[in-house]
This record gives C-alpha cells, structure tokens and sequence, in this order.
C-alpha cells in the first residue's frame, strides 16, 4: 500500500504533467484612440478623375478660397492633395509671396504633385508626405486648409485634426467639403464632422451646401476654440 507522502508526491507530479489551459481573454471593448469609427480606405487609383472639367464650377471652388481668406501671401495646406487639383488653383492665388503645402499619405500623389509642380513652373508648392494620424505641417506654417473630399477618409480623425491644429497661424481656417455618409461609404455625416473636430480643438464657424452640385453635401469651415 502507498504511504500518505508518496501519494501526495505522486498527485502533484501528476498535476504537473497536465498542460494549463488558459481562458481566451474577450476582446477589448475599450474605445480607440480620436474614438475610432469606419473610414473608408483611402483612394490609390488614377487620379486623372479629379481633374474634369467643369469641377471648379460645380464647387465654387474660387468662392470656397474666398470663404477661406485665401489671397496673396497667404499659406494654404491642401490635405489629402491627389493630384494637385486644388493645390494649383491655391498656388495662383496665393502668389509669388504666399505658400502651398500639398499634402497625402500616398507617396504615388505626392511624386505625382512633384512632377506637376515642375511641369506647371510653380515655384511656391511644397509637398508633404502625411502620415494618417498626421498630417505632418509645421508649427505655424498655414493661414487655411482644405480638405476637399477626403475627410471620410482619414483614419484617426481626432487625432490627425489635433496634431493639425499647431500649423495654423492665428485665425487660421479649416474647410472640409464632404458628403454625409456612414464613414465606410466615402462619406460621413456633418454632424460626426462637427463632433469629432470638436472634440480636436475647433468650433464651427460657418456651414455653406453650394456644393451640392459636385454632390458635396457640405462645405464646413472651422476655426481653433
């Protein structure tokens, strides 16, 4: 018969030899970072299509800059450049004595806009490559910005709008043209917008719907609290 000591020595080795098995742990359900919600993915493809025609009709695109305060010797910030379509009408307004910072994530865009600065002869672009919680501008670098159709598409709205908010001079703007949507969809309603850059620093100064002929439901301009 075993002794009590060699039986308990001999459960405890027993025990040993079992694998411990661990629980899942359950997903977290903390929110993210800005308070994360869906984004669509941001465009890579041919950025001819932003160049048609009679885009600058369909959004004003010269009452915008006015809305903007964009004028000679200003510094404009084009986020989410593309293809430079708006970068190059801010570089004629903003003259030989102002500045543009065409900015994207994409570096295929920003080679792009590279290309089209020498091309075009205008010789007050900057290009910047973003990074999609930054936009990468320089403290005090921009009088205005614009985000034209690529709001819906930044990936840490709050975030990327707060580390946004050191570029711009005193009394600096911020425009955002977009379409109401559920984030995912390439569009993203005008009262998230309103919330989340809130939620950044900024106040809504001005809500305009020309737009709506170029199906932008919206042209928001925002100023720092």
């Amino acid at each position: 018969m075993m002794s009590a000591s060699r039986f308990v020595i001999a459960l405890l080795v027993s025990l040993a030899l079992v694998p411990c098995v661990h629980p899942q742990a359950a997903p977290s359900q903390a929110p993210q970072p800005g308070g994360q919600r869906p984004t669509s993915t941001p465009y890579a493809g041919d950025l001819s299509i932003f160049e048609y025609p009679d885009r600058d009709k369909k959004l004003q695109i010269d009452r915008v800059m006015d809305l903007l305060d964009v004028r000679a010797g200003k510094n404009v910030g084009d986020i989410g450049a593309g293809s430079g379509w708006f970068t190059v009408r801010a570089s004629k307004r903003v003259g030989p004595t102002g500045a543009v910072l065409a900015e994207d994530i994409n570096p295929l865009a920003i080679e792009a806009i590279g290309k089209r600065i020498a091309k075009e002869n205008l010789g007050n672009v900057r290009t910047v490559l973003g990074r999609p919680n930054d936009p990468m501008l320089p403290s005090g670098s921009v009088d205005a910005v614009l985000l034209l159709k690529v709001y819906h598409e930044i990936a840490h709205p709050v975030e990327f709008m707060q580390k946004l908010r050191p570029a711009l001079r005193e009394g600096g703007r911020v425009g955002i043209i977009d379409k109401n949507g559920n984030g995912a969809n390439h569009g993203v309603d005008h009262e998230v917008v309103e919330k989340e850059m809130g939620e950044a620093g900024f106040r809504l100064s001005a809500t305009y719907d020309f737009t709506k002929a170029d199906g932008q439901d919206y042209f928001l301009i925002f100023v720092v609290k």
